[in-house]
């Protein structure tokens, strides 16, 4: 039996929803006012037991139904959202972004009705199996690259881990570019896109990994991605807490996730941090590149984040600089696990959209660049049980 609540004033709203719903299936009406409220004085109105559908009616006004979704898809992902509104690709948009997981039209017949139910309770019980079956099922490494810093080349990094570890795992690596404003994952790998992390956090992708493996994108070398959103602005509708589930349910699904995060240490790193295996950091090597490798290293230890398995990348490594491979570990307190030296072939690689790895050109950073893919391969790290934290602000 799946229950179902209906936010709605509608008297033949109401009528047209109980014709289509068979005896197998429990319905509640609560008044169309009530999409006013927070999504908790909602659902604390309900008499029955846990929710599994919400429909919110055509009298709903769109603000209203807009905030409410949006709040229960961070707060309650499990309960499925039904808008009942004529559809156009404007408001269909809009819905999908805010969490809603179907469209219906209020006029449809009892029948169509009730495939549009049938299909979100089916929803529903799949969002529930796969919350209980992410207890006991074995998650794949989630493999975090950071830097404090921007410009030390860590999409470079990036990019060449899911090519190596793709060859090491056939079609077993993803790469998310979780830069969501200026990621270049995309351009890194020569790839054009389809679809973007934008659209597999906004849709039914959320709930179901068989669809989330459509919106990545395949890469000759066996790896996929799930490549930034075209334009910056998209980035402001991505939640972090939309993120974290993104890289769960892609640790369900491949061996390895290979997060390519934004410079910094904002909301979504500090989130995807609670489910990383494996740390690389990547550094220059310079004073401001160590400093800010540094401080960052001092919050996250601070904060408790720091991934249980960590490997330092010294990179742009030139003997000329006045540092010292010692220098830098004394100053970070992490050993230097591998060291790639300036080369004028991660250029030519980086403006081709070919990874070192995939081209097998011979290159001292491409030898470093195996080994480093070699060892990550061959760790074997248990993923983190952290539990959730309140985050504080991180300036």
């Amino acid at each position: 039996m799946s229950h179902f609540l209906v936010l709605t004033g509608s008297a033949e709203f109401e009528h047209r929803l109980t014709l289509s719903l068979d005896t197998a299936h429990e319905l509640q009406v609560l008044g169309a006012a009530s999409a006013s409220g927070t999504a908790a004085d909602v659902l604390s109105r309900n008499v029955s037991g846990p929710i599994d559908v919400l429909v919110i009616g055509p009298d709903v006004v769109t603000e209203h139904w807009f905030r409410l979704a949006s709040a229960l898809d961070v707060d309650y992902p499990d309960i499925v959202m039904v808008l009942a509104a004529p559809s156009n690709s404007e408001l269909t948009l809009a819905a999908l972004r805010s969490g809603i997981r179907d469209i219906i039209d209020p006029d449809s017949n009892a029948t169509q009705l009730s495939l549009a139910l049938e299909r979100a309770s089916i929803t529903a019980k799949s969002r529930k199996h796969s919350d209980d079956s992410q207890h006991t099922q074995p998650r794949g490494r989630v493999i975090s690259v950071m830097s404090p810093k921007g410009g030390v080349g860590k999409t470079t990094v990036s990019t060449n881990l899911a090519v190596g570890l793709a060859k090491t795992a056939p079609m077993g690596a993803v790469i998310v570019d979780l830069d969501l404003q200026f990621g270049d994952v995309a351009s890194g790998l020569g790839l054009e896109p389809n679809y973007t992390i934008n659209d597999a956090v906004s849709s039914a992708a959320s709930a179901d990994s068989m669809v989330l493996k459509a919106f990545l994108s395949p890469h000759p070398s066996g790896a996929y991605a799930m490549c930034a959103p075209l334009r910056p602005a998209e980035a402001d509708l991505i939640k972090p807490a939309q993120v974290a589930n993104l890289v769960t349910q892609l640790s369900l699904e491949f061996p390895y996730v290979i997060l390519d995060t934004s410079p910094g240490l904002g909301d979504v790193v500090l989130a995807v941090l609670e489910l990383a295996t494996d740390g690389v950091w990547v550094c220059g090597m310079d004073i401001p590149s160590i400093r800010g490798l540094n401080h960052g290293l001092e919050v996250l230890r601070q904060l408790d984040l720091m991934p249980p398995s960590n490997t330092l990348v010294l990179n742009f490594a030139d003997k000329r600089s006045g540092l010292t491979v010692k220098d830098v570990e004394a100053t970070v307190g992490l050993p230097v696990g591998m060291v790639l030296p300036m080369s004028r072939s991660v250029p030519f690689s980086t403006n081709a959209g070919i990874p070192l790895l995939q081209s097998g050109r011979r290159d001292p950073v491409g030898k470093g660049l195996r080994t480093l893919v070699e060892k990550l391969a061959a760790g074997s790290v248990t993923p983190s049980s952290k539990s959730s934290r309140r985050r504080v602000a991180v300036s």
